[in-house]
């Protein structure tokens, strides 16, 4: 018999103790797994991924030893799912932490397993059916599927086998943490798995991915039709001053952040030149490229608003308008709508184009509002997503938040398993002005075994390694109210209200 020790906070130390038949980590190698053939077992030392020229290198010197399991998991004939679990050989915890990916996700990620077996968890990851970003997989439909959700599952249930064989008892809890796409992944295991997971964290989630793309391909394509349109970015600056002058004061106070950007009525026309043009106004052309930003126009079929970026992003934002992923993604997107890998964005007419890539690639969004079998679970979702993010709006979690709502028949029937937190200031998973150091994970923990929800999440604001600003994140549609007096950069002075 193995013994596994974790600590347990106040309450002093659990063990874990396996039974008899518990795995060593080489004799996992001929694990029988469903759909699923191990292809490599090894026990990895203390240290022992800082080897000279492995990949991670240095930043992975300080992990415990664990066994390293590696695995392709074939739930058709046309699947390729590689996946990875790392174990710990000391300290697990007894649960599992699924890890996300980012972008169109072929890679398995070291560095977020890392994070997991830090933690004392036994961490999976998976490439999602393929290496690499986007390409001509995406016109299998089996692939596009394993791309699209089933990866996230079949990577849950084998893992979870092989901590049972390896540990010789199921993980108590298992968790799914991942941001961008990896928040989109997230979403689907909520909607499509509920049984997989005990809880989940979506960052930033690309839950509209299909909008998502067509967002950034519909602004770019306006200024590639009137080059005077192209907002330089020098003048990035004196659009976000101008957006803090209009609405920082909002929320009560002045701080270059703003806690609500849906409540900003911001117009660029204040910005006009009113001689010659320089960095500190705009153009007619460039007011228009401005508006189109900000704009959610409506998916002529669904109606379901595109969403635009929000007031406050402005000095996240590139002179492609959105960022420049979100643009690589809308052009690869629509090339896979099209099938036609030389298509353009000059080709993009927004009215058609809108309908058919949601006909043709709806199944790479996580959009399914009913979250009861998950809910009914007891399963508990956080997700949260920065205010100032460039590459997905955040107006797409909001949006996806209110109407779980109404069809779950209100806030009270959500909010019980349901929460998201917003990130004043934060860009893309992270940076930014705002408070964007936080701990999503810990919150979750105590939510699922510890019954406790979080009614706002402790965060800060690092730089050069010291804290110089912390606020609550409160859950939404709260926002962190400052209460009059001390402070404006402690935590202590606002309430979420």
């Amino acid at each position: 018999m193995k013994t596994y020790i974790t600590a347990a906070g106040l309450a002093g130390v659990l063990v874990f103790a396996t039974s008899a038949d518990a795995a060593t980590c080489e004799s996992l190698a001929t694990a029988k797994l469903t759909n699923a053939t191990v292809t490599s077992a090894q026990s990895v030392a203390a240290g022992g991924m800082a080897q000279a020229g492995g990949r991670g290198g240095a930043a992975l010197a300080d992990l415990p030893a664990f066994c390293r399991v590696a695995a392709t998991l074939t739930p058709t004939k046309e699947s390729d799912i590689k996946i990875e679990v790392w174990l710990p050989m000391a300290g697990w915890n007894g649960k599992l932490q699924a890890v996300g990916n980012g972008g169109w996700n072929g890679n398995i990620d070291t560095n977020a397993l890392a994070g997991a077996v830090r933690r004392g968890y036994a961490g999976t990851s998976t490439d999602t059916g393929h290496t690499g970003g986007a390409g001509p997989w995406m016109q299998h439909p089996e692939k596009l599927a394993d791309w699209a959700h089933r990866s996230v599952h079949e990577t849950a249930v084998a893992a979870k086998a092989l901590i049972n064989a390896f540990y010789g008892e199921a993980p108590k809890y298992s968790y799914f943490t991942g941001c961008s796409a990896g928040g989109r992944q997230a979403m689907v295991a909520a909607q499509r798995y509920p049984a997989d997971f005990d809880g989940i964290v979506a960052g930033s989630p690309g839950l509209d991915w299909t909008s998502r793309a067509i967002s950034a391909v519909r602004v770019n394509q306006a200024f590639e039709r009137d080059p005077a349109g192209k907002v330089p970015a020098a003048k990035f600056a004196a659009i976000n001053a101008a957006v803090m002058n209009a609405c920082d004061a909002n929320d009560g106070v002045k701080d270059g952040v703003l806690e609500n950007p849906k409540a900003c009525k911001f117009d660029p026309a204040v910005l006009a030149c009113k001689g010659t043009p320089d960095n500190s106004c705009l153009t007619p052309a460039e007011i228009t490229t401005v508006r189109a930003i900000y704009a959610s126009p409506a998916n002529p079929k669904s109606k379901r608003e595109i969403a635009g970026l929000a007031p406050g992003s402005e000095a996240n934002w590139t002179d492609l308008g959105w960022s420049g992923p979100a643009r690589s993604t809308g052009l690869e997107l629509m090339r896979f709508v099209a099938n036609d890998p030389q298509w353009t964005i000059a080709q993009f007419n927004f009215d058609a184009d809108v309908v058919r890539a949601e006909d043709k690639a709806g199944i790479m969004n996580a959009l399914d509002t009913n979250l009861k079998p998950f809910f009914d679970r007891g399963g508990r979702l956080i997700s949260y997503h920065g205010w100032n993010d460039p590459q997905i709006s955040p107006l797409n979690a909001t949006q996806y938040y209110d109407r779980v709502v109404a069809a779950m028949g209100g806030a009270n029937r959500v909010s019980n398993n349901y929460r998201l937190f917003m990130v004043p200031g934060m860009a893309h998973c992270g940076g930014g002005t705002g408070t964007s150091t936080f701990d999503m994970l810990t919150a979750l923990e105590q939510w699922v075994e510890s019954k406790k929800a979080p009614e706002s999440i402790p965060a800060s604001r690092v730089e050069k390694g010291a804290t110089i600003r912390t606020r609550p994140l409160c859950a939404y549609p709260k926002v962190a109210s400052y209460k009059g007096s001390g402070s404006t950069d402690d935590a202590a002075n606002f309430v979420c209200k």
